[in-house]
């Protein structure tokens, strides 16, 4: 996928997207990459915890971020992912308060991340209309994925949170099978695994999905 003005330019390498040199128009491109530190996290790396403090804003090249909030107990409940050209609007908002962070960041799959130092983050609102631009896009985005958990845990049953999971999952990977465990996708809805593996059975006996170890297929 491309668009033009200055927005992402998508490649697909492998089955995944990925951003090549250009996020925004050539002044604040520069400025990004000029000040960005570049690197690769392998899937499963936790690269921002729950109360630590920000140092710098992630903006993805290629894989995707799980973003989860977590109680004092330890259990988490998915909020959003982070795909490539995007960034993690509340790392945002907590790093130019110096504040500390409220959720926790977890590499879905292997990812390259474009690290940007909070205080640039933060003056390029006044420098650079296009970042404020994207900022408030990220908010407006994050808001509306966050009303859509809240209804989701007030208004529909397990089951269509599960379902809805695995189809995000699906687009996210660009793949119908998807490599995840029953303990896994229990972690992402705040459920037990029990609950998770007797739902899924009952979607395979109803022609929604195939099971096999580890591995998810929607049909």
């Amino acid at each position: 996928m491309r668009r033009e003005g200055g927005m992402p330019i998508f490649t697909v390498s492998e089955g995944r997207m990925e951003i090549k040199n250009k996020l925004f128009n050539s002044l604040l491109n520069a400025e990004v990459y000029r000040t960005g530190n570049s690197k690769f996290f392998p899937a499963g790396s936790v690269i921002l915890n729950f109360n630590a403090y920000i140092k710098s804003i992630p903006i993805v090249l290629s894989g995707s971020i799980r973003v989860v909030k977590t109680d004092i107990d330890g259990h988490e409940i998915l909020l959003y992912y982070i795909k490539p050209g995007e960034s993690c609007i509340m790392s945002f908002l907590a790093g130019i308060h110096h504040d500390t962070s409220k959720i926790k960041a977890i590499i879905e799959e292997d990812a390259e991340i474009l690290l940007i130092p909070v205080e640039n983050a933060g003056k390029w609102i006044k420098e650079f209309p296009e970042w404020t631009d994207f900022i408030f896009a990220l908010y407006q985005k994050r808001f509306e994925e966050l009303l859509e958990v809240v209804n989701a845990i007030a208004f529909q049953k397990l089951d269509a949170r599960l379902l809805h999971l695995l189809k995000q999952k699906a687009a996210l990977f660009n793949t119908k099978d998807i490599s995840v465990t029953h303990q896994q996708l229990a972690d992402e809805l705040a459920t037990s695994r029990e609950a998770v593996s007797r739902i899924l059975k009952q979607m395979e006996n109803s022609g929604y999905i195939t099971l096999s170890r580890n591995k998810v297929s929607l049909l």
